[in-house]
């Protein structure tokens, strides 16, 4: 399983994710908020109350989560002149 070791919500509901083997990601949340589950999370800022819990992001108050490996396998690679940012 993937290990989060850094997580920065952005604007426009994306999440930059850095994961424990130097691979940046950006993860676009927009299409799960049409998903009943995380529709309280269409507010940008509950949005950026998310936490890293390392192999999961959860927001608490809400007692929703989503898993690291989801944000590895759905996320896009951060590249820089075509090369990927490691």
């Amino acid at each position: 399983m993937r290990k989060i070791i850094g997580l920065k919500p952005l604007d426009n509901f994306v999440l930059e994710v850095t994961f424990d083997n130097n691979y940046l990601k950006l993860f676009d949340f927009k299409n799960y908020l049409n998903l009943p589950v995380f529709a309280v999370l269409n507010n940008n800022e509950i949005f950026k109350t998310v936490k890293n819990k390392l192999y999961f992001i959860e927001w608490e108050n809400y007692e929703i989560d989503l898993s690291a490996d989801t944000l590895w396998h759905e996320g896009k690679d951060v590249t820089i002149e075509n090369k990927l940012v490691t």
